[in-house]
């Protein structure tokens, strides 16, 4: 799959591209039904939310289960991801966001990249995030706020929450966020099941809570160029995969092979 120019051109120009029906309705229906077992695991890498105790994250699925190690490997996913960036790619994290029903609690406003180089040792913010939203993505049940063309204005100085939530993460202040604001405007990623997302690591992000009764699971996996690999090794590997093996496309059909 080959994005055209008018796409290459939003999202180099807003820093995310939404992709409308990327995956069918079987194929989502096949992912959700991998993950119920994976939320049921006693895993360290399903990361559950501080106070209630639902799963916040599911990380390292593609180590976990094979069908999420397929969607890995799908051309609707690599092709756009290799197109954009021109360079070979590992698969550096995997995972589900849950954002469960009434209990999802809020992702702060930050920047993937900002985790990636303080924690990882990731030289250059050069990897893309490629979501798939495994539910309907509504302005009630917490989507993603993006400001728009933030990734231009290049990395934003950080520091380490640790106590907010019950996953550790480099955020930014509250005075970047209304300063880029007033430059680029917010707007939210909403669209149904199967609707597929990419965006920038230094595009700056949040979601709020989840306080509605529609759960709201989105996939998410990071690519990102061999040549740009971690340099710290000190997290475990469901966090930030070690295998910096070039990722390649399967068949357009994969997941319902």
């Amino acid at each position: 799959m080959k994005l055209d120019a008018e796409q290459l051109a939003s999202i180099q120009r807003d820093g995310f591209l939404v992709l409308p029906d990327l995956f069918s309705s079987e194929e989502v229906a096949a992912m959700n039904a991998a993950l119920a077992p994976l939320f049921a695991e006693t895993s360290e890498a399903n990361v559950r939310e501080k106070k209630s105790g639902e799963v916040r994250t599911a990380m390292g699925l593609h180590l976990r289960n094979a069908l999420f190690d397929r969607l890995c490997h799908h051309p609707r996913l690599v092709e756009p991801a290799q197109q954009i960036l021109g360079h070979e790619l590992y698969i550096q994290q995997v995972k589900v966001n849950v954002k469960a029903a009434f209990e999802g609690e809020a992702w702060q406003w930050h920047y993937d990249f900002a985790t990636h180089h303080a924690d990882d040792g990731v030289p250059q913010p050069l990897a893309l995030n490629l979501h798939i939203f495994l539910a309907d993505v509504t302005e009630f049940n917490g989507p993603l706020w993006f400001i728009k063309g933030s990734h231009r204005h290049g990395a934003q100085p950080t520091f380490h929450d640790t106590v907010s939530t019950s996953y550790p993460l480099w955020v930014v202040d509250r005075d970047v966020v209304a300063d880029l604001v007033g430059k680029g405007g917010m707007v939210s990623a909403t669209g149904k099941a199967g609707t597929g997302l990419i965006f920038h690591d230094t595009l700056l992000h949040c979601s709020p809570p989840n306080l509605s009764p529609h759960d709201r699971p989105i996939f998410s996996l990071i690519l990102n160029p061999v040549s740009n690999r971690q340099t710290k090794l000190a997290r475990p590997e469901y966090k930030h995969h070690t295998d910096f093996t070039p990722v390649t496309a399967l068949t357009d059909d994969c997941l319902l092979q």
